[in-house]
């Protein structure tokens, strides 16, 4: 062990502990004293090597419980990519149901609208899906379509809305802006998300466009924070 920086050794050797299953999901570490003892090291040094667990995504720490192993075996959410579910469906071999909870002509909310840039009081098409993942509901889905479209077919909607969009419809979707958030849970997040104590979901909000720049979507996906990584490619300049 490297007595210069011992914490980073036992950082490694936890992590490790963790990926080979020694410490499953959703089990707690052993507590700083017998880590100590374990590596010979003080409680300080112990400390060290679980901030960097902690923000490496391996722990939770639980007030008046210690570390929690977090689940890591999350699907890959391409942020800068415009990715429908069902192509994320394909490519991550989800085993995933969607199901259909609000479909009707609506209102724009203004809280929407003032986000969007968009006049209070426009109507919209207001569309609201749960994703099932392995039988969870694991992300709940706000969609609201601004070109007046009428209601659309509930198989539709739980097979994939732009595939609809796009080949029946003829529409040519080009690009998005997206800002991504954490969130306290709201009303229908406690309704109908599977949330296993959670207290807070990510939210990614999206502004779609056609090719002609045209506003035609707007979107708000919330998501059980244990079950997603959001991943992109970032390059030096």
């Amino acid at each position: 062990m490297n007595k210069k920086n011992k914490f980073f050794d036992i950082y490694l050797e936890l992590e490790q502990d963790i990926t080979s299953g020694v410490y499953p999901a959703g089990t707690l570490l052993p507590s700083e004293n017998v880590l100590a003892k374990r590596f010979s090291v003080s409680r300080e040094t112990i400390r060290k090597a679980l901030v960097l667990l902690l923000e490496n995504g391996c722990i939770q720490k639980l007030q008046g419980k210690g570390s929690i192993v977090i689940d890591r075996e999350r699907y890959s959410f391409p942020v800068s990519g415009l990715t429908s579910f069902k192509e994320l469906q394909k490519s991550e071999h989800m085993n995933a149901i969607t199901k259909v909870i609000r479909n009707e002509r609506a209102t724009l909310p203004n809280r929407i609208a003032d986000f969007a840039g968009l006049p209070r009081g426009s109507s919209c098409l207001a569309i609201l899906r749960v994703r099932y993942l392995e039988g969870e509901a694991t992300i709940l889905d706000y969609d609201y379509l601004l070109d007046n479209t009428n209601p659309i077919e509930t198989e539709i909607l739980e097979d994939s809305l732009y595939q609809y969009l796009e080949n029946e419809k003829g529409y040519e979707i080009s690009y998005a802006q997206k800002e991504i958030t954490v969130e306290p849970l709201n009303a229908e997040d406690k309704k109908y998300l599977a949330l296993h104590g959670d207290t807070h979901v990510v939210v990614v909000k999206s502004t779609v466009f056609l090719k002609d720049t045209t506003l035609f979507q707007y979107t708000e996906s919330r998501h059980r924070l244990d079950k997603f990584r959001f991943i992109d490619f970032a390059r030096r300049r």
